[in-house]
């Protein structure tokens, strides 16, 4: 008895290695769950489809506006699906790569980009959007603001599966500039398109 008690100790590391080992075995369990709850949270972005609410409808254009007015490609990517389909002006692609490479080749040219959408309409699965950027062309220096309309087609995890945008430059002088914000998001004080309209006039 004594040698099989003795047997089984020699099989059983120390107090302290078995800690460690615990350790490791949690956090080997713990690191794929953290990496899996993450990556649920990219895969599901509220507010869902369908949009029946005013209030979703604008939260869901206001989450869209902030994303790009952070000019991060990848942060911007993680709202649409893995092959959603892009129509942005006159350039057809489709997939998250190829949206992400987009949008880095566009804010290289597009320097001092302020972004403001409104929504337009909204029903089922379905988005539609105006909005207006100013921009200054860092080849040129020129500066611009672009008029567009977005349509917008989501997934059922609220993630946007189509992206079709018709877009024109006009150009500006920097004195005719309109949007003034820090880079970044746009201030809660800062007025809407529709806000602007009557302060402008006929945009």
């Amino acid at each position: 008895a004594a040698a099989l008690v003795k047997s089984y100790w020699l099989q059983v590391p120390s107090v302290s290695k078995l800690l460690d080992w615990v350790v490791m075995r949690a956090f080997s369990v713990a690191k794929p769950c953290s990496m899996l709850t993450r990556s649920m949270s990219q895969l599901v972005r509220p507010p869902l489809p369908p949009y029946n609410s005013v209030a979703d409808a604008v939260k869901k254009v206001q989450m869209a506006e902030d994303a790009w007015n952070t000019r991060d490609p990848e942060k911007v990517s993680l709202a649409y699906t893995e092959d959603c389909i892009w129509r942005n002006r006159d350039t057809f692609f489709q997939g998250r790569e190829a949206i992400v490479r987009f949008l880095r080749e566009k804010w290289d040219k597009e320097t001092e980009y302020r972004l403001v959408k409104e929504l337009f309409a909204f029903e089922g699965n379905r988005i539609a959007v105006c909005f207006q950027y100013e921009f200054k062309d860092a080849t040129t220096g020129s500066w611009y603001r672009a008029y567009g309309n977005e349509n917008w087609d989501f997934a059922e995890n609220g993630q946007m599966k189509r992206r079709q945008a018709s877009i024109n430059n006009v150009a500006i002088l920097e004195g005719e500039r309109r949007f003034f914000w820090a880079l970044g998001p746009r201030p809660s004080d800062f007025p809407g398109l529709t806000e602007l309209e009557k302060q402008f006039g006929c945009l």
